[in-house]
């Protein structure tokens, strides 16, 4: 069949069994016969009817087969043809092909319904301009992922030709929708696959449609001088084959003729005007070995004029994607620029059929045209798989008995690829759910996610999804995610994306409870304190946090003790009014003896009293300052006001222990209490019953109660005689033990 690639330079068709050197057998009587039967079959249904463009089913079908003839598919790929288009017309069309024809055809014809419905899903997709380039390659790698059987994507290609070539036949416009998708991904596609007859006519019809101005002038110029050209180039051809014979060189010369969309593309990209063009004639030399292409190379140039800057050696510095030939433009004996490439058999075989390869230099090109880009990993596995997939589809009448699952397993398996409500694709990893769908959307989509949607079905959200299918979300107003989601055994998560936000979200909650749960307690102490009003981002800065969020977050997590800031709010008062003394309660008897049971290390009888900030007592681990007319100040060790004085006047320090009074009766030490409650009647009667019954004297208490969120809360300060501080824990407990009371401590 002629191509409609009108006044263009027209390729030979290129049998796809020739690219591959694999035939079908000539005696392949059972695909034969396949293929009459299901010709016989699809007739009736499809003569009568025409499809949504307005070409007759029957005629479609015919054509489609027609072309899979041409580029070398067995008879039984030929028969799908019909069977696909005819399943339309068939009540449960599935089991009617299965028992008429087997299971292979059925599975072919389903999978190929579906990518018809999905490929019309994508094409009218509403998503925005700057997201249509990522919708189409996400399209193109999903026609190739979509199925197992990659029959299917070149029973599409074959129909969308078909499909063109009515278009331009019947005069008829062509949806510009469906030349774009032509342009962006079916030709891409055939040129992934290598069927490179496919690739350019589809190039040139989608062109022809989106811009027929150009098209009409590129075909112009190209007949005026048409047969002129190919006389010449064909001159040239055999001139140089016959040189490389005398030369003892074994070579095969070539034409390579250009096509209406890559010459304009070229213009386009180098920004050239027709006569500018210097590969219009183009021929293609193949050789054994490298060592030959340089030995062609320099007879070629010896021969004929080489065109100054139009040399390109990508023997010795290959393309990254691994294409290698010797690019040189000549003039020929009328002065006519030719240009020759050079190159082995094993570099044309990786040039023309590597996928990856040829994706990356044609499609992607210098400037990435059309949004075009090689994908990486992806594109890899496309060339690794490339020709095993094109034997399959070649060879595939002598197994077609198998289920169509076994005809590719494994390539393409690590990527999914479904459609929101609005048809935009969305890529995701192989096994992953609802959840990772919604994540890969938005992450306050995922966050939100309460149930799917898949295919109309509700569904829970652990369950994998397949390629091809519709996801909707639906989601709460407000929320966040489950912690079951996290876990691995329950399969919620498939992607690291969805699960790193999932952990993020939880993060920053238990962050917030704890900076929470630190401006508790720091807004506790300045009620304690009376501070209310102090600003809280100035008491952070003050103790050298950033922020009032800072300081709560170590308070919070127990990394900062509130003794900071309770002496921040209380410097310590000046040494003298620090060490004033207090008198011990005594017997009136015990008049005599060492004060306070304290003895200085290596001095007797001089003056000691206890300090009032700290009010220590036996066994606390204590020191003396020395005071000025006031004699030994005795303070706990851990004090901060002695810690702060022993700094600032070290030499004043004195070592004191604690000594057995000469009396006989114990002595008394005074010690507050601090005991924080929920505010209740009767709180300190039940707290000064616990101290009565224990036979603690208290001697003095400070209240002040807060009314909050919690009813209340008082805060309470007892101050109690003891005669070892070390029993002061047992009487803590039972005071914890009282109704309402959340903290009871020394101070």
């Amino acid at each position: 069949m002629k191509t409609l690639a009108s006044a263009a330079d027209v390729a030979p068709i290129v049998r796809i069994a020739d690219v591959e050197q694999v035939a079908a057998p000539p005696d392949d009587a059972e695909g034969a016969g396949a293929l009459q039967r299901a010709r016989a079959f699809a007739e009736p249904l499809l003569a009568p009817q025409a499809l949504d463009t307005g070409e007759n089913a029957w005629a479609h079908a015919e054509g489609v087969a027609a072309i899979l003839r041409a580029i070398g598919a067995a008879p039984s790929m030929q028969a799908a043809a019909y069977l696909v288009y005819a399943a339309d017309y068939l009540h449960r069309p599935d089991e009617v092909i299965a028992k008429s024809f087997g299971a292979s055809y059925a599975a072919l014809v389903i999978a190929t319904r579906r990518l018809v419905q999905i490929q019309r899903a994508a094409r009218e997709a509403q998503v925005g301009a700057e997201q249509r380039a990522q919708q189409t390659e996400r399209v193109r790698k999903m026609l190739l992922a979509f199925s197992r059987d990659l029959r299917v994507v070149l029973l599409r290609l074959a129909s969308r030709l078909q499909t063109l070539r009515w278009h331009a036949l019947s005069k008829t416009a062509c949806p510009h929708a469906l030349a774009l998708e032509t342009q962006q991904v079916f030709a891409p596609l055939a040129n992934r696959l290598g069927i490179w007859q496919i690739k350019w006519e589809l190039e040139d019809l989608a062109f022809r449609f989106l811009q027929p101005d150009e098209y009409r002038r590129i075909a112009a110029l190209l007949d005026e001088k048409r047969s002129e050209r190919e006389r010449r180039l064909e001159a040239f051809r055999a001139q140089l084959a016959a040189e490389l014979a005398r030369a003892g060189i074994a070579a095969s010369v070539q034409a390579r003729p250009k096509h209406i969309y890559s010459i304009w593309k070229k213009m386009q990209g180098k920004r050239l005007d027709f006569a500018q063009v210097l590969d219009l004639r183009a021929l293609r030399v193949l050789v054994a070995d490298v060592d030959t292409c340089y030995a062609v190379l320099a007879l070629v140039h010896q021969r004929y004029t080489p065109v100054e800057g139009e040399f390109d050696d990508y023997i010795a510095k290959p393309k990254p994607n691994g294409y290698q030939s010797l690019h040189t433009v000549v003039l020929d004996d009328d002065r006519r620029p030719v240009e020759v490439q050079i190159r082995t058999h094993a570099m044309h075989e990786h040039a023309e059929y590597g996928v990856a390869a040829h994706w990356a230099y044609k499609e992607a090109g210098a400037r990435g045209y059309a949004g075009v880009s090689a994908a990486g990993a992806f594109e890899e596995r496309v060339a690794e798989a490339r020709k095993a997939v094109l034997r399959q589809l070649l060879a595939w009448e002598r197994d077609y008995a198998q289920a169509a699952g076994d005809a590719d397993g494994g390539v393409f398996d690590d990527r999914i690829y479904v459609f929101t409500p609005q048809a935009a694709v969305v890529e995701l990893p192989a096994g992953a759910t609802p959840v990772d769908f919604a994540y890969s959307l938005h992450t306050e989509l995922g966050h939100r996610c309460r149930g799917a949607r898949v295919d109309g079905q509700m569904v829970p959200l652990n369950t994998p999804l397949a390629n091809g299918q519709t996801v909707e979300i639906v989601a709460a107003k407000e929320g966040g995610p489950s912690l079951d989601w996290l876990n691995p055994e329950l399969g919620y998560l498939a992607s690291s994306r969805a699960k790193s936000k999932v952990r993020a979200w939880f993060n920053a909650l238990a962050q917030q409870q704890t900076i929470a749960r630190g401006r508790e307690a720091v807004e506790k102490l300045l009620q304690r304190e009376g501070r209310t009003a102090l600003k809280l981002d100035d008491l952070a800065a003050q103790l050298g946090f950033n922020s009032a969020a800072a300081l709560f977050e170590v308070v919070g997590k127990d990394e900062y003790s509130l003794r900071h800031i309770e002496q921040l709010l209380r410097p310590p008062e000046p040494a003298p009014a620090a060490d004033e003394g207090i008198a011990l309660k005594r017997p009136r008897a015990a008049e005599g003896g060492t004060r306070g049971g304290v003895l200085v290390v290596g001095v007797d009888s001089l003056l000691t009293s206890l300090a009032r900030c700290c009010r220590p007592a036996p066994p606390d681990a204590i020191g003396g300052f020395v005071t000025r007319g006031r004699g030994v100040a005795v303070h706990r060790a851990d004090c901060p006001n002695f810690r702060h004085v022993a700094a600032r006047s070290p030499q004043r320090v004195i070592p004191v222990e604690w000594g057995a009074p000469r009396c006989a009766q114990e002595a008394l030490y005074p010690v507050d209490v601090l005991v924080e409650a929920a505010d209740r009647p009767g709180l300190l009667r039940d707290i000064s019953e616990v101290f009565a019954k224990e036979k603690m004297n208290v001697t003095g208490v400070h209240t002040q109660s807060v009314k909050d969120g919690r009813g209340g809360t008082a805060w309470m300060t007892f101050t109690v005689e003891v005669t070892d501080a070390s029993r002061l824990q047992q009487v803590l407990g039972h005071v914890m033990r009282v109704g309402g009371v959340r903290q009871a401590r020394r101070r």
